[in-house]
């Protein structure tokens, strides 16, 4: 991977300089060959240039993608949008063109990174995403939806009208990322979020992820989860 770093690559530090805390029971699994990723998605890690998981993705992407409700605390630099990238690119099934996975973000830069990750991990599984954010053209957006795309990341308020414009289909969505949830609820998204959340399958699975986890936030959980498992303070050394 062009620019990355080689703390990056090593998945950060060792476990014992963090002195993190997880849930009870939650190991983690220090090897990306040992998280029962898709082989086509694992050849796509390793190409992209990772080598090792970071502490997150060690202990959130086998909660992801065994299909339980998760909620994830870590600091910037710690790996989430990788972490999101990889467990989404393992859950899409690539052999129909409807959109499986819903990844909403605070601003359209982190939705375009996301895209970009999400390309560059499922580059030999050819799946299809695309950013719907504000300030980029709504027909762009139409024309890529209509024509069939497996994962949607955005802002709230365009992902909304997407919907509503019945051009972003939510039938077959089966996960949810809630991404910097509380940097988007301090931008004021909270009726938006909710709004595109009525729209969306009830047997949805949900992961939320941020670096901080306000009052406010925890008590927005109850309303799109059961039974999560929460993993939290992650951070950057």
């Amino acid at each position: 991977m062009a620019g990355t770093s080689e703390r990056q690559r090593s998945g950060m530090a060792s476990d014992e300089k963090l002195g993190r805390v997880t849930s009870d029971g939650l190991e983690p699994i220090t090897s990306f060959d040992e998280m029962g990723l898709k082989d086509d998605v694992l050849r796509g890690i390793y190409q992209y240039g990772y080598e090792k998981p970071s502490a997150i993705q060690q202990r959130a992407v086998r909660s992801i993608i065994g299909g339980h409700d998760v909620i994830a605390q870590a600091q910037s630099g710690t790996g989430k949008t990788s972490m999101i990238a990889l467990s989404v690119c393992h859950l899409v099934d690539t052999s129909y063109r409807d959109v499986q996975a819903l990844i909403l973000c605070p601003t359209r830069e982190l939705a375009a990174q996301t895209e970009k990750l999400i390309l560059g991990v499922g580059n030999f599984i050819n799946i299809q995403v695309h950013a719907c954010v504000g300030g980029k053209s709504v027909g762009e957006d139409i024309r890529k939806l209509e024509h069939g795309v497996h994962v949607v990341c955005g802002t709230p308020g365009r992902v909304f009208d997407m919907i509503k414009r019945r051009t972003l289909r939510t039938r077959a969505m089966k996960l949810l990322v809630l991404d910097e949830s509380d940097e988007m609820l301090s931008r004021g998204f909270k009726d938006q979020i909710y709004d595109v959340y009525r729209y969306l399958p009830p047997e949805l699975q949900v992961c939320l992820v941020s670096a901080t986890l306000a009052h406010e936030t925890l008590e927005m959980t109850k309303k799109f989860m059961t039974d999560p498992v929460r993993i939290p303070a992650q951070r950057e050394i």
